[in-house]
């Protein structure tokens, strides 16, 4: 059976930024090709890019992930039958005991938790509600919810966020899903130092005294430019999600999200949002393939001409050489750029518009999926 895989590569210059700080607030960092290059964790960008799918996707299509479930699912059991306000936390609990979560009384909350992030679909809370609601008059809530086999009910309809992303159950693996897309930490393609800003802050009230500040402090921070990927398995995102439309929904909202996203780290600080200067987008039929190693030599400036113009040179270049090497050519491939600076990677695959980029590999997507 062919595969059908989904490799998006971007080249993104931020201004100076903090998009992703570590545990001393320092911008988050990593060493490659033997040089400090600025990173993005993949953790923050899949946020960003969950979030950024409220533009793209129906509410309904997604899930939600929290340690708050039984409140969740309560108030999911009340709205649906206000007469059992009083038992809804209590039915909510129960049922999540019989999924399988581990739940926990925290210190300043009535409500029980999970010990750990869990992530459901909207679908999956209303039918372990309906679940509920039908146990609600039992004798034994827990026997009837088992016979129920609410476990079943939280491991379907899948929601797009979970199809692609994956849930991992600790106490429960057989509800675990495999994700169908992968994320790499994004880095700059040129070495990066971080520096710092020193600011001072005025005292509206305190006009008596000539000199000195209401607050003095730095913040850290650097500016780079960035090679994202992330990659998309179609084959297991129609598994999960078990719908032929619905999976080309989700890969048209995750490519033009994952591209227009940005992770919001002292976002008010530094007005660093900014869209890619070039996306390509390679469809496969045999296996992800990232070009990181374009930038394992670390781009310098040269001159006039920039980082965007050496970096979009090595990205082609890496790109034709992996084809040459491993007859690894995409099935269909396609690139949104602006500037004249990446000119080269029209070498990639047809030069259009993003809009036009979603369309046409939804379409491809479509077409493959009917094949399988």
């Amino acid at each position: 059976m062919s595969r059908t895989i989904v490799d998006i590569h971007i080249l993104q210059t931020v201004p100076p930024s903090n998009l992703n700080r570590d545990d001393t607030g320092s911008p988050k960092t990593a060493t490659y090709g033997g040089v400090r290059r600025a990173r993005v964790s993949s953790q923050a960008w899949k946020r960003a890019t969950r979030v950024a799918f409220d533009d793209h996707l129906d509410r309904a299509e997604l899930g939600v992930r929290t340690k708050r479930i039984v409140e969740l699912l309560a108030e999911e059991i009340e709205a649906r039958k206000p007469e059992l306000a009083e038992q809804a936390g209590e039915l909510a609990a129960e049922t999540m005991k019989q999924v399988g979560i581990t739940l926990e009384k925290p210190k300043n909350r009535d409500a029980p938790e999970s010990g750990y992030l869990v992530f459901f679909s909207r679908r999956q809370i209303e039918n372990l509600a309906g679940a509920a609601i039908e146990a609600a008059d039992a004798e034994d809530a827990g026997k009837a919810l088992k016979a129920a086999k609410v476990k079943d009910l939280a491991d379907r309809d899948h929601s797009v966020d979970i199809a692609l992303f994956g849930r991992m159950v600790a106490d429960q693996a057989d509800i675990t899903v495999d994700a169908a897309a992968q994320v790499a930490h994004a880095i700059s393609v040129h070495p990066a130092e971080t520096e710092f800003d020193y600011y001072t802050a005025v005292d509206d009230r305190n006009t008596e005294e000539e000199t000195g500040a209401g607050m003095i402090g730095t913040v850290e921070f650097n500016s780079s430019t960035l090679y994202r990927y992330a990659t998309v398995d179609v084959n297991r995102l129609a598994d999960n999600l078990g719908d032929r439309a619905a999976t080309r929904r989700a890969v048209e909202a995750f490519v033009s999200a994952f591209v227009r996203s940005m992770p919001t780290g002292k976002q008010n600080t530094f007005a660093n949002r900014t869209l890619p200067e070039a996306v390509v987008v390679q469809l496969r039929d045999s296996q992800p393939i990232n070009l990181v190693g374009a930038f394992e030599s670390p781009v310098r400036e040269l001159g006039a001409a920039g980082r965007v113009k050496a970096a979009s040179d090595a990205l082609r270049d890496e790109a034709r050489e992996i084809e040459r090497a491993y007859d690894e050519t995409p099935v269909a491939a396609w690139v949104t750029r602006v500037g004249p600076d990446t000119a080269a990677l029209d070498d990639l695959g047809e030069n259009v518009p993003l809009a036009d980029l979603v369309d046409r590999l939804g379409a491809q997507v479509a077409t493959r999926l009917e094949q399988r």
